[in-house]
């Protein structure tokens, strides 16, 4: 069986992170979103992988190339101009497929890897002409959401239910395998009225005018996130880390306590007087400490600076410093990135409730009681720099010393306080 994910899409509801890469490409854990994802369907047996590419593509091409060398893959790809919806991906698979089964997903997507093995056992055993992976959901109205008859065959797909249709809580979870008669139904797929063609509509098509049967396979007890927001990537990295197994390349200084399943990369330093708890994965040529605290479900990829501070529940991305006396928590900080010192981030509200955050001009609720902040690549703050709950910092921004962030930044701003004017806002 063949392989087709999406990874065109820019993901702006993840800006500033995908400003300098494309989603898939974001690290977790020590890899990249989409080299978790192919690693899971090589376990599974799948050994030939297409990828839809399109935002910043030159980036998943150097990385990942051929597949040959680094993967023991075939690896290939096709670019997607313009972002025309789903089907309009998919259906640039149909060469690609040359009449075999194809696993059709999204490339946005963290799945636990058993589940890659289990949806193509099941498909082998159903003899259908599909198959798609349900999960249950508490917010049917943010899904798209899948009605099944009673022989477990999908009969209604609809986006974003009403409470009122009552149509259950089962929600398409993104990852497909179809028979090459699908490709049929993308070429009768018109745009809908999103001014795209969508797969959800195709997969009708194969049912309603091609009588295909596509049976329905629930996951109950794996994870699996559409990392559709900033958030969502803190949770799959700590799924990610909750795995890591412990192992130490680099050096570490006497009188350094390291606690739990705690991976050090090479040419990695911890200094005297630093504290570790796992699980936490710092990667390579890292300098950390003296006298650091990072906490649980910290990930530090390569070339950071990590001083006397401390992190928790984070996401630092490569060449960011982080060196004198700041607080990071709940956060991603992207590469390149400077904090001065005494810059803080505040992750709790005073009254406790959930943090909102700002996503296309929409205030979001994350659902979540701790959650500090968003900072985008090439940003630089002054020294005591305090920064509120829920704000994005946007890249390549500068943040005046003494200056309290309490809304978002936009990208290359100058933004700082005047004790004469209050906040001045400058593009540099």
């Amino acid at each position: 069986m063949k392989a087709v994910i999406i990874a065109a899409g820019k993901g702006k509801r993840l800006m500033p992170i995908t400003s300098s890469r494309p989603k898939p490409m974001i690290p977790l854990a020590g890899k990249p979103l989409l080299e978790h994802t192919i690693l899971g369907l090589k376990a599974a047996g799948i050994s030939e992988i297409l990828l839809i590419v399109g935002y910043k593509k030159g980036i998943i091409r150097d990385y990942f190339e051929d597949g040959k060398e680094n993967f023991n893959l075939r690896i290939e790809y096709i670019t997607q101009d313009e972002q025309l919806g789903t089907a309009h991906a998919f259906g640039f698979a149909k060469n690609f497929a040359n009449n075999e089964p194809v696993l059709f997903m999204y490339g946005d997507l963290l799945v636990e890897p058993k589940v890659y093995q289990e949806i193509v056992q099941k498909f082998n055993e159903n003899k259908v002409e599909g198959i798609i992976l349900l999960m249950e959901v508490k917010n049917p109205e943010e899904f798209g959401i899948i009605s099944l008859n009673p022989n477990g065959f999908v009969e209604k797909i609809i986006e974003k239910p009403t409470p009122e249709m009552n149509l259950g809580n089962l929600a398409n979870a993104g990852v497909f395998i179809f028979e090459s008669k699908i490709f049929k139904a993308i070429e009768k797929t018109e745009k809908s009225i999103r001014g795209e063609f969508e797969f959800t509509d195709s997969m009708e098509i194969l049912i309603n005018q091609f009588k295909g049967n596509i049976a329905g396979y629930t996951i109950k007890d794996y994870f699996w996130s559409d990392i559709g927001l900033p958030w969502q990537f803190l949770d799959a990295n700590s799924y990610l880390l909750d795995k890591i197994e412990k192992k130490i390349i680099g050096k570490i200084e006497e009188n350094v306590q390291i606690s739990g399943n705690v991976y050090i990369g090479e040419g990695t330093t911890v200094r005297s007087g630093s504290y570790i708890q796992g699980p936490c994965y710092i990667g390579n040529n890292n300098l950390i400490g003296p006298n650091s605290f990072i906490r649980p479900y910290t990930f530090i990829a390569n070339d950071c600076h990590i001083g006397m501070s401390e992190i928790k529940n984070s996401i630092i991305l490569s060449n960011t410093a982080i060196p004198h006396f700041n607080y990071v928590g709940d956060s991603i900080i992207c590469e390149n990135v400077n904090l001065g010192a005494g810059t803080k981030v505040a992750n709790l509200r005073l009254d406790e409730k959930s943090v909102k955050v700002s996503i296309k001009g929409q205030l979001v609720d994350s659902r979540r009681r701790k959650l500090g902040t968003v900072i985008g690549p090439n940003v630089k703050t002054g020294i005591n720099v305090s920064i509120m709950t829920g704000k994005i910092i946007s890249e390549n921004s500068r943040i005046g010393a003494h200056t309290i962030v309490s809304e978002d930044i936009p990208p290359n701003t100058l933004y700082y306080h005047d004790p004469n004017k209050g906040i001045i806002k400058k593009s540099l």
